[in-house]
């Protein structure tokens, strides 16, 4: 490779805009390009006009412009296959191929797969009908969680306290189609309780390292209360599980499901996000995701004491060192990610409203990614339901968390919307045994 090399993040919210501004970062002083990114990144990255989910036009942008690396953000593209055209095209890319995604695009192939390979996960039935869901819903315990099979934007996990909340949720997935094709098969499984926790794992197939573990708050309301958001908030290093344990559990739960896809002949190469429930009895896998999540981007990447873009290109590739196999990244420090919404998300945000207070700096330690922004002149204004992510890094999570919210009082809008106890909430949870 002669020169700076040449880099393309996939995408165009929050998460994306700190891979961007992650790999800016970067010793070797990539140049960067995000398709189509968004406003806020332009002082970073090059804009390519193409949307994330046009796999062949990116692919062709990619081989065309001669990318040495292409990291995809959102859950859409890695749904649709872009990992394998850019595999196709010879472009390296951080992202699996279509069969290895399906560990977030079907919930359904998911928990087979845990049940397979014996990992704690939620007891679980599969309803492929209304009617059948409905007979597995009929004198069940509550809560009953409820998840569509596919893709639903953040939209597609609800917790039903009653009966009638279940009925509710199956008509409206499965006999109206709130939720397109995402919502015609429903995984319905047992209530978890104990502390939530993320962690995000860096793969190449066969081996792995490990990201700080983090906490997302995804309810929109103080003390996790409401609907279901894409995030409302995060912070890293999470309280639990500790560095230690967060090894032992990756290695309980990561080792045998490359194994299982590399069997499969579909290897995993990119970002293995898995959502445990720490329960009294031990942890518990609740979900899969095929990429980085957001807003957990927003407050590991920034904690990273060592070059993202070679072990991303690494990854790619299939070589991460041997001997960083079941390590962590390099990591230092506490990060909180507050995130600014607009009135009326997770339902219909209202937008168009004038962002006050981005023009001027803010204290070092405070990033501001950009999620739901435009720009029409001088002025920013929103433009989606997660306006903004505002994070703070520093030394201790108590002064994140005091640093995150100072920033996010300098900033307004009509309608704007925020927790108030992101990174507040005490350890409940027990046993960490595996």
């Amino acid at each position: 490779m002669t020169g700076s090399p040449r880099a393309l993040v996939v995408g165009g919210g929050g998460r994306e805009h700190a891979l961007v501004r992650a790999l800016h970062d970067s010793p070797l002083h990539p140049e960067l390009y995000a398709a189509p990114g968004n406003p806020g990144m332009e002082s970073l990255a090059v804009r390519v006009p193409i949307a994330a989910s046009e796999i062949g036009a990116i692919a062709a942008w990619a081989k065309r412009e001669r990318m040495d690396l292409v990291v995809v953000g959102p859950d859409l593209p890695v749904a649709l296959g872009l990992a394998d055209a850019l595999h196709a095209e010879g472009v390296p890319v951080l992202g699996p191929v279509r069969d290895a995604a399906r560990v977030e695009s079907s919930k359904v192939f998911t928990k087979r797969l845990l049940q397979k390979l014996g990992l704690p996960t939620a007891a679980f039935r599969v309803a492929h009908s209304a009617s059948e869901a409905r007979r597995i819903i009929l004198g069940a315990r509550y809560p009953l969680v409820l998840k569509a099979d596919g893709l639903a934007a953040g939209k597609g996990v609800v917790i039903a306290r009653r009966e009638e909340e279940a009925h509710a949720t199956v008509e409206a997935w499965m006999e109206r189609g709130a939720l397109g094709e995402a919502g015609k098969i429903l995984v319905i499984e047992d209530r978890l309780e104990g502390e939530e926790a993320s962690l995000l794992v860096l793969a190449d197939g066969e081996r792995w390292m490990l990201f700080p573990a983090a906490r997302d708050h995804k309810r929109i309301g103080e003390g996790d209360t409401g609907p279901n958001t894409g995030g409302m908030g995060a912070y890293a290093p999470a309280r639990a599980p500790t560095p230690d344990q967060g090894l032992t559990i990756a290695r309980a739960i990561v080792d045998p499901i490359l194994r299982a896809l590399r069997e499969d002949g579909t290897p995993y190469r990119g970002i293995l996000y898995l959502g445990l429930m720490l329960t009294a009895t031990g942890p518990s896998v609740l979900e899969i995701n095929a990429r980085f999540g957001d807003p957990e981007a927003q407050v590991v990447l920034p904690l990273l004491e060592e070059d993202p873009y070679p072990l991303f290109l690494a990854a790619a590739g299939g070589s991460l060192p041997g001997e960083r196999h079941g390590t962590y990244v390099r990591h230092a420090g506490s990060a909180v990610c507050v995130v600014l919404a607009t009135q009326g998300y997770p339902g219909a945000p209202k937008t168009g409203q004038v962002i006050e207070g981005l023009n001027r700096p803010f204290p070092h330690g405070i990033r501001i990614d950009f999620a739901g922004v435009d720009r029409r002149g001088p002025r920013w204004v929103t433009s989606g339901g997660r306006v903004l992510g505002v994070t703070a890094r520093a030394e201790t999570l108590e002064r994140a968390r005091e640093a995150a919210y100072a920033a996010v009082s300098r900033i307004r809008f009509d309608g704007m919307h925020y927790r108030r106890d992101i990174a507040a909430t005490t350890l409940q949870s027990g046993s960490l045994t595996i």
